[in-house]
């Protein structure tokens, strides 16, 4: 685990906690570290989640297919964050989305029903693991809803601009850098990849916006 902690401890579900403090819970909860390659599916969707996954390294996407199989990213989920939460705590702890590693991936896995019951050995670090925790899927929320609201508009250009916006706040400047390259953003957009081309070269002619790769500024 000496080689990981560096990753383990950026993320927010322990906060608060000393190295050892982190070793000492894991071991209680029974993790294990998995590495996943590039397309590799993490979870189908229908597959029972009993755990949760935080990732360490690379990236991970929700999809959502349909019966027609086509496919949404939802969202991407990056070093630090957890996924797989939201299921593990339901009641029939059923995965409705599929997890694909969008990159080489190297995830923390812990047995839910562990994380949330406090063992025999009462540590003190448990209950500050469950705070954590919770914090962390309200952030989740939140993502989600920041994607429904930008989904929602009917324009493509509408919901790039709601997008970019998001971005310059959450950044806190209007020159700002975009974490999804083409083809993933115009999936997060539910949109063709041509057409998020073109609507960003129009938007830019017009001055709207300009951008060089990933890196955007908003007039």
């Amino acid at each position: 685990m000496t080689g990981d902690m560096e990753y383990i401890r950026r993320s927010r579900l322990f906060d608060g906690m000393e190295d050892d403090d982190i070793r000492l819970i894991l071991q209680c909860l029974g993790y294990s570290i998995k590495l996943f390659k590039k397309d590799k599916v993490i979870a189908m969707e229908g597959n029972n989640m009993s755990y949760i996954g935080i990732v360490l390294q690379g990236s991970v996407d929700m999809i959502k297919e349909d019966v027609w199989g086509n496919k949404d990213m939802l969202t991407r989920i990056m070093p630090g964050d957890l996924f797989g939460e939201t299921f593990a705590c339901g009641v029939e702890a059923e995965a409705v989305v599929t997890f694909v590693a969008s990159s080489t991936t190297e995830a923390l896995i812990l047995p839910f029903t562990r994380v949330i019951s406090t063992c025999s050995n009462s540590c003190g670090f448990h209950e500050k693991l469950i705070r954590n925790l919770i914090y962390m899927i309200a952030k989740k929320n939140k993502a989600l809803m920041q994607k429904l609201e930008v989904v929602t508009k009917k324009s493509l250009r509408e919901k790039i601009l709601a997008y970019l916006s998001q971005q310059a706040q959450e950044q806190q400047t209007k020159y700002i850098h975009v974490p999804l390259g083409r083809k993933e953003l115009a999936d997060f957009l539910c949109a063709d990849r041509s057409s998020l081309t073109r609507e960003l070269s129009s938007m830019k002619k017009e001055r709207l916006i300009d951008f060089e790769r990933n890196t955007f500024r908003l007039y």
